[in-house]
């Protein structure tokens, strides 16, 4: 084998790769440049990249969902809005309808506590009134309620419903009794259409107004007023004995006769409130002012007939208008007593000796008018 051989034969194909040194490479000495230099070592740890973007990216996302959240919230609102609306709305418009009933129960009492009110004219008002119930009736039937108070709205309609049967029963039996002689069995058969009446209002309450109330705490609903209504104001005509007078006193307005038997009203007490201080005709009574002072004035029915519709007046002298108010008491039965309550508070002259008058209009046949009058002196003191 020749030398060129032997050189050849010891030539390395593969060169030997020196194991990879995590110690830094020493410091080339400055030297003639080479084709390539050797490659640089690489780090085991990368640089931190530019967070900019990420954070950018966290930030759209964060404001994203709080524009979610916000939208939902909103959306809830209108929606929680919309709903009070309605509710608010219908309680609104059977509001209208009961107040207009309830009215309609006042002009009833007025009617029968009319002076003078002959047949002819009670059967054409009552004939009125049944209309404006019926129709009262139908237009809470029509109401759109909200599907919760449906059943509720239903029971608006029955106590409506109740009202307009009660005043067909009253005209019904007035028109039947025009020749009756009996003022008791007539004071019984309409007693039976006023219970009707009275029945109604409670149908209003506990069919309507209760449940309604349990809806709207239920659908977390506030500041919705459920509306009441009352038709008959007062008990004073719901008895058999109330109502028979009341058809004893058509019947003989109907006739055009004087009115017969004893008729005539009384003053039996005055007494000024909050005190309670019964006052005197005689003796000057001292009244302690007050905000809440008050006359209370009992008027009897010192005949045997039933009256309606009694002018009750009080006057207290002062400069430089007197004080004058007053009451009409609806109607009271023979033998009764039925008081007024005056409100004054502190427009009363202060120490200075002054009266309290009462004056009690005379009741149609009455002939004894001297009870009807009286003057009390007193003194008003701080």
């Amino acid at each position: 084998m020749s030398t060129r051989d032997e050189d050849i034969l010891d030539f390395d194909f593969f060169d030997e790769e020196e194991p990879p040194s995590w110690e830094d490479p020493e410091e080339r000495k400055p030297g003639p440049p080479r084709g390539r230099g050797p490659r640089p070592p690489r780090s085991r740890f990368r640089k931190p990249g530019n967070l900019t973007p990420l954070l950018r990216l966290v930030a759209l996302i964060g404001l994203a969902i709080l524009v979610v959240v916000l939208l939902a919230v909103w959306v809830e609102g209108c929606a929680s809005d919309r709903k009070r609306d309605r509710y608010s709305s219908y309680t609104n418009e059977i509001g209208t309808i009961g107040n207009a009933s309830a009215q309609l129960g006042e002009q009833v009492v007025t009617t029968l506590t009319a002076v003078g009110l002959k047949q002819e004219e009670l059967d054409a008002r009552l004939g009125g009134y049944v209309q404006k119930a019926e129709a009262q009736m139908q237009q809470a039937e029509d109401l759109d309620a909200p599907g919760p108070l449906h059943d509720a709205n239903e029971g608006a309609v029955e106590a409506l419903e109740l009202r307009a049967i009660g005043l067909r029963g009253l005209r019904t039996t007035f028109q039947e009794a025009t020749d009756a002689t009996d003022a008791a069995e007539v004071g019984i058969r309409l007693a039976a259409q006023m219970r009707r009446l009275q029945a109604s209002d409670v149908v209003w309450a506990d069919l309507f107004r209760a449940p309604t109330q349990a809806v709207l705490a239920e659908e977390g609903i506030a500041g919705v007023q459920v509306p009441s209504s009352e038709f008959v104001p007062t008990d004073d005509l719901t008895t058999p004995g109330a109502l028979a007078a009341v058809w004893r006193r058509i019947q003989g307005a109907a006739t055009g006769g004087t009115p017969i038997g004893l008729h005539g009203s009384q003053i039996t007490y005055v007494k000024a409130l909050p005190s309670d201080q019964l006052l005197s005709t005689t003796t000057e009574t001292t009244i302690l002012l007050s905000t809440q002072l008050a006359f209370e004035v009992g008027v009897e029915d010192s005949g045997d007939s039933q009256e309606v519709r009694i002018k009750v007046t009080l006057t207290i002298p002062k400069q430089p208008e007197p004080i004058v108010k007053t009451m009409t008491i609806p109607i009271i039965d023979p033998g009764e007593t039925k008081a007024v309550t005056f409100k004054v508070g502190g427009l009363v002259p202060i120490g200075e000796q002054t009266v309290v008058r009462v004056d009690v209009d005379p009741v149609p046949g009455e002939t004894r008018t001297d009870n009807n009058s009286y003057e009390y002196p007193v003194i008003f003191s701080l």
